[in-house]
């Protein structure tokens, strides 16, 4: 297992992420398999697992508990979050820090995040009557947390902001990087701002979700013909491997089969070659259907809306590779007059627009994509009520 040091303690690089675990005909996690995974994974050095409030409805951070308080406590780090992203009427977070501990079975985590800082949520974390930043700043000094940190999936712009407010009390961030995001969704960007901050990078999503494993057959031949012994899962860890201010990176395993592989990819640094590297890079690029904007902001000097055009761009190129509501999420609580919807198709835009990009028209197909996806509003409610019918049982 390769390692990492953080202020004194040796991380397995790789890290359990309890997202996707494995699950029953139900739905409902398997816990003989995920004990056994977890064994596995103890045995061959990971050290490191991750959990949340809504993973598996609140199931996650349950079975994890059940199945950690099997191994002594100092022989694993255990993470959690503090779900302030969600939507809920009000914010106890020491009372939820409260369930977490017993739900976890533990009484310290040895990290702990401010769950998905985006640009609703920030409104959240900042707002003085829930007192959530501060109730955990208190619980760090007071031992309960040993360390503290933030996850994100919002924008440069938003976590820019976080950081200059909360920045000295974030001792980690937990980003979405691969080599897919790492131009989509500016992942190369955020983690040069994280090294400027001095804050190490936990990686999430490294292949996200497996789509960057289930590629297209030609694309797999080409990464066979380079490395015919290693997984196309493998590619993308050994190209975070590579990476500089990476300290974990967290895989959601859902079976052996693939804890067995990432634990042979982790056993040893087998560095891609720079031409390896652009062969990824290349693979990334055909799997964008991107509008080529530019983020030059000359659409947006002459809109008689004031829309953010650039922004709203770059999240209808994110949502033709995956709709996912972490990325609809970021234009449904903007004002309804700078949504993509307030458009008025007069043009301006596409008149000045060194691309020649007919923006209207795009925006329009953005407006039409997220009205047919839920909303994270409707999700974070269904969330809400998993982890109540949690409680109740």
């Amino acid at each position: 297992m390769i390692y990492k040091d953080f202020k004194g303690k040796k991380l397995s690089l790789l890290g359990f992420g309890t997202m996707r675990l494995p699950t029953k005909a139900d739905g409902s996690v398997d816990k003989e398999m995920t004990a056994e995974m977890t064994d596995i994974a103890i045995k061959n050095g990971v050290n490191y697992f991750d959990t949340a409030v809504p993973y598996h409805g609140g199931e996650s951070e349950k079975v994890m508990g059940e199945i950690l308080a099997r191994y002594p406590r100092h022989s694993f780090y255990l993470a959690s979050k503090y779900p302030g992203h969600q939507i809920f009427e009000t914010y106890d977070p020491a009372a939820m820090f409260e369930d977490q501990l017993e739900r976890c079975r533990v009484e310290y985590f040895d990290f702990y995040l401010l769950h998905n800082v985006f640009e609703n949520s920030i409104h959240t974390y900042k707002d003085a009557r829930w007192g959530i930043i501060d109730y955990f700043i208190k619980q760090k000094q007071c031992g309960r947390i040993k360390h503290l940190g933030f996850s994100t999936h919002g924008g440069l712009d938003v976590i820019e902001e976080f950081l200059d407010l909360y920045g000295e009390h974030m001792e980690f961030c937990q980003l979405q990087v691969n080599y897919l995001d790492w131009t989509l969704q500016n992942a190369k960007e955020k983690c040069e701002l994280m090294a400027s901050r001095g804050i190490p990078v936990w990686v999430m999503e490294p292949v996200r979700g497996g789509g960057l494993v289930n590629l297209k057959d030609e694309d797999i031949a080409k990464l066979k013909a380079k490395r015919p012994e290693d997984s196309v899962a493998s590619w993308g860890f050994r190209w975070l491997q590579g990476l500089d201010n990476i300290g974990m990176i967290l895989s959601g395993m859902s079976n052996k089969e693939q804890m067995l592989d990432n634990l042979n990819t982790f056993t040893t640094e087998k560095p891609l070659t720079m031409a390896e590297t652009e062969l990824l890079y290349e693979i990334a690029e055909g799997m964008k259907k991107s509008v080529p904007c530019t983020a030059c902001r000359y659409c947006t000097d002459g809109c008689p809306m004031g829309l953010d055009i650039p922004k709203m761009l770059g999240i209808y190129n994110e949502l033709q590779v995956e709709k996912s509501v972490n990325i609809a999420m970021r234009l449904e609580f903007l004002p309804e007059d700078k949504k993509s919807t307030a458009c008025i198709g007069c043009g301006a835009c596409t008149a000045v627009c060194p691309q020649k990009i007919d923006i209207p028209q795009y925006l329009a197909a953005l407006s039409e994509t997220i009205t047919s996806m839920p909303t994270w509003t409707e999700v974070s409610r269904q969330r809400a009520e998993a982890l109540k019918k949690l409680k109740q049982k």
